[in-house]
């Protein structure tokens, strides 16, 4: 089994990279849906945003307003820490439970962790190998405007209050660029998944023979 986070800033192409990983024959967890579905109403993790951040951050319906809690969080670092401190524990354990299933299912396995965060939390370093994805920062702030209906001003702030992409590329095993085509995009993305397959089947040859041995 071959563990490899997949990281990049807010509208990089992260998304579309691990997309086509999947497509590929990874197994793709992705931390922002267990995010969601962690925080959905009557969830522990939903309880706890409410006393910390009030019922300003819920809509109509009771749920989880993410724009409304993201415009908190991203104007103050001490409520994106407190933000932090709730819902990542819990999306690690979920996806330490998921690694252990899929793992018994197919012990010759890639799975992709997909998380913004693995770098800032370090959890970049559980894993066998780290792909970034980086992309112009006038890129990210154009799709984050078109994604999320938000002004130039709002898209800058959550961009600029993410860690530089620079700093991830340097713990990087893997950089794919998506500053051009989505088209080039996937073609290097099936490139690096290529070369996984090369590492995990090594990684599971030695696996294989020391268990032999």
């Amino acid at each position: 089994m071959l563990i490899v986070g997949l990281t990049g800033g807010v509208a990089s192409g992260k998304t579309a990279v691990s997309k086509c990983l999947g497509k590929e024959g990874a197994y793709v967890i992705d931390a922002d849906q267990i995010a969601r579905e962690l925080v959905r109403p009557s969830e522990p993790a939903w309880r706890e945003l409410i006393k910390a951040f009030g019922n300003e951050i819920l809509d109509q319906d009771g749920a989880i307003h993410r724009k409304k809690l993201a415009a908190i969080v991203f104007s103050d670092p001490r409520k994106r820490n407190l933000l932090n401190q709730i819902i990542h524990p819990r999306i690690k354990e979920e996806i330490d439970r998921r690694k252990e299933g899929i793992g018994r299912k197919d012990p010759a396995a890639i799975i992709v962790i997909d998380g913004a965060l693995l770098v800032e939390l370090e959890q970049h370093r559980e894993m066998d190998k780290l792909i970034v994805v980086t992309s112009e920062e006038s890129q990210q702030i154009e799709r984050l405007k078109q994604r999320e209906g938000i002004s130039e001003e709002e898209a800058r702030k959550v961009v600029s209050s993410q860690m530089p992409a620079a700093e991830k590329v340097k713990v990087a095993d893997f950089v794919i660029s998506n500053e051009g085509s989505l088209e080039e995009t996937e073609r290097v993305a099936r490139e690096v998944f290529q070369e996984l397959k090369r590492i995990a089947l090594q990684k599971d040859e030695r696996r294989k023979s020391s268990g032999s041995s």
